[in-house]
């Protein structure tokens, strides 16, 4: 709740925005939690924050998420793993239970890309898979600059990226879904991560009067994005299974009630766990904007704004979270992730897994976002007994 008063929005939720103000605010408070717990405190160059407890020997178990937020976000997205990494080490320091690894706590910037694209960004740069160049030249929808936000907020860290593959990683998550409230399910034991495919479309037609204009003769970008959202649902409608679409922004110009608009924007957001299919779906959508070129004398060119495949989480941890929550007493099931997750970016350089926990009415990024408290214990009780549990394994397979 403290960390949720930054950045307060109506409703209940917060805005903390990757690198501004109330993100530095939000950080700096979490970093004072990592110091009074004794932990080395590590910034690297795209602000990537890690805290590690240096007890044991070789490379940590690390678990971890972000704390920054969309514009209209909760309390518990991405906060709760980090929160719940700090107490798992408070955990062990109040009971003198010392890992046979060390342990270490992450927040990584700019998870949501609410801000900047792409989404899940600090974890990218960490494990090596954007230039740490072209991560801080990246340009914000307010045309602010990572590296000079960076600077600005005091968050310019010194330690080099990729960083160093700890022994594994664990990500305590809320769903963000329906799936386990409605199971009547404790434990999400996830198995991974559905691939990722974000276009920003843009339409071009020809502006004209709506009173004098036949229907026949108009070159309408409107209803060429209207008609695209529709293509998207029914797509996905057609698919079944893990596909999902989602038109999240349309903008018009000039957007007045009597002109037949000149430009439309809109963004595509188009996931699926299966890498071929989401193949399949891209060249659907893209044989249809082509389709729409023709028949409604328009012009359509798309941007990618991010692209991950899909991603399958280390089995062996699965295992381990599936059982140890049944060894605690908690309902448990397999379910894939529909968002993306810094884990996904992880699990390119260590065996990684993620733990979820339910979501009242499923409800996310929204002020309205909650998870009971008897949840959090729960997710955060298995954090600790996974990733304890991971220090005892020379190896992991």
């Amino acid at each position: 709740m403290d960390l949720a008063s930054i950045g307060a929005i109506d409703g209940g939720g917060c805005a903390r925005l990757a690198l501004t103000d109330d993100d530095k605010f939000g950080r700096d408070l979490v970093v004072a939690w990592m110091s009074e717990l004794g932990l080395e405190i590590s910034i690297d160059v795209v602000g990537n924050v890690v805290g590690t407890w240096n007890v044991g020997s070789g490379t940590p178990v690390m678990t971890g998420s972000h704390i920054d937020t969309v514009r209209t976000g909760g309390k518990y997205d991405g906060n709760l793993g980090v929160l719940a990494g700090l107490e798992v080490i408070q955990t062990c320091q109040d009971n003198n239970i010392t890992p046979q690894r060390p342990l270490a706590v992450a927040f990584y910037t700019n998870e949501e890309g609410a801000r900047f694209a792409p989404d899940m960004f600090g974890s990218l740069v960490f494990v090596g898979g954007l230039d740490v160049e072209t991560a801080l030249d990246t340009i914000g929808i307010d045309g602010a600059r990572v590296g000079d936000e960076l600077e600005r907020i005091g968050y310019n860290g010194a330690t080099p990226c990729p960083a160093h593959a700890p022994h594994a990683f664990v990500e305590l998550h809320i769903e963000q879904g329906p799936v386990l409230e409605q199971q009547n399910i404790t434990i999400g034991a996830v198995t991974g991560v559905q691939g990722i495919s974000w276009q920003e479309v843009t339409i071009s037609g020809q502006s004209n009067h709506a009173g004098t204009t036949p229907m026949a003769l108009r070159h309408d970008p409107a209803y060429v994005a209207a008609n695209i959202a529709v293509f998207l649902r029914d797509l996905a409608s057609r698919y079944g299974g893990n596909q999902v679409c989602t038109v999240g922004k349309i903008d018009l110009h000039p957007n007045l009630i009597n002109v037949v608009p000149a430009k439309a924007v809109l963004t595509l957001d188009v996931r699926n766990t299966d890498e071929a299919l989401l193949q399949k779906a891209e060249a659907e959508i893209k044989e249809h904007m082509h389709m729409l070129e023709v028949s409604e004398g328009v012009t359509i060119t798309s941007r990618q704004l991010a692209r991950f495949e899909p991603v399958v989480f280390d089995e062996s941890i699965v295992s381990l979270i599936e059982n140890l929550a049944k060894e605690n007493n908690h309902s448990v099931m397999r379910l894939p992730s529909g968002a993306g997750h810094d884990a996904q970016m992880l699990a390119r350089v260590c065996p990684t897994a993620m733990i979820f926990v339910p979501s009242v009415s499923g409800i996310s990024h929204n002020p309205a976002e909650h998870t009971d408290d008897k949840d959090l214990e729960a997710g955060a009780n298995l954090l600790l007994h996974t990733m304890l549990t991971l220090c005892t394994m020379e190896t992991i397979a």
